[in-house]
């Protein structure tokens, strides 16, 4: 029990320590937290869900609005945010493959856990990589793999940092998500430059 609270400790005081420096560090006095003024976001979100595989025609994108948070750092600070997460996981999966009380069914599912998760970091990484060397326009991009809990849904979140994205490049995004993930939920959204 004590490793688990040594663990979380040291991820909360890290996480504390690198978000204090970039606030000190801020040149503009930003506020990190997001405050919603109410008024109507200038991003736009694109999904598509498609069960044969192949992507939709444009009438199968659907166009909504997502949170602006008009900050620099925050595809930085979710993907810390993120590898944390990721990093308590899979230090409470080698416990579970440490521990003597384990069964070998439960060892070997925490092992195939932790080879998952390092998989899904890869291929996020990897598409990210292919989206922002498909084109000189994107500042950064930030890919995340989810599944939720409650219905086992399983989506890949596409955010574009750029001032607007056309239904050709929403399309192109999608296919090379598929072309990485397979036949999967996607949701492709942009975040202005500000610029």
């Amino acid at each position: 029990m004590l490793k688990k609270q040594t663990v979380w400790l040291l991820t909360m005081l890290s996480l504390m320590i690198v978000l204090s420096i970039y606030y000190m560090g801020s040149s503009n006095n930003e506020d990190l937290a997001y405050i919603d003024t109410g008024q109507e976001s200038s991003e736009e979100t694109a999904t598509t869900d498609t069960t044969d595989g192949t992507l939709g025609d444009e009438s199968d994108v659907e166009v909504g609005d997502i949170e602006e948070y008009g900050n620099d750092e925050l595809f930085t600070t979710i993907r810390m945010e993120l590898q944390n997460e990721r990093s308590m996981k899979k230090g409470l999966l080698k416990d579970i493959v440490a521990s003597s009380t384990s069964s070998t069914e439960e060892k070997n599912e925490a092992l195939n856990d932790i080879d998952m998760i390092d998989q899904l970091a890869t291929k996020e990484s990897i598409l990210q990589d292919s989206i922002l060397a498909s084109t000189d326009r994107y500042e950064d991009v930030l890919v995340r793999y989810d599944e939720s809990k409650e219905n086992e849904e399983k989506k890949v979140h596409v955010h574009v940092k750029v001032d607007e994205l056309s239904s050709e490049e929403v399309v192109n995004i999608m296919q090379m998500v598929r072309d990485e993930f397979g036949d999967i939920k996607v949701g492709v959204n942009f975040q202005p430059t500000g610029s």
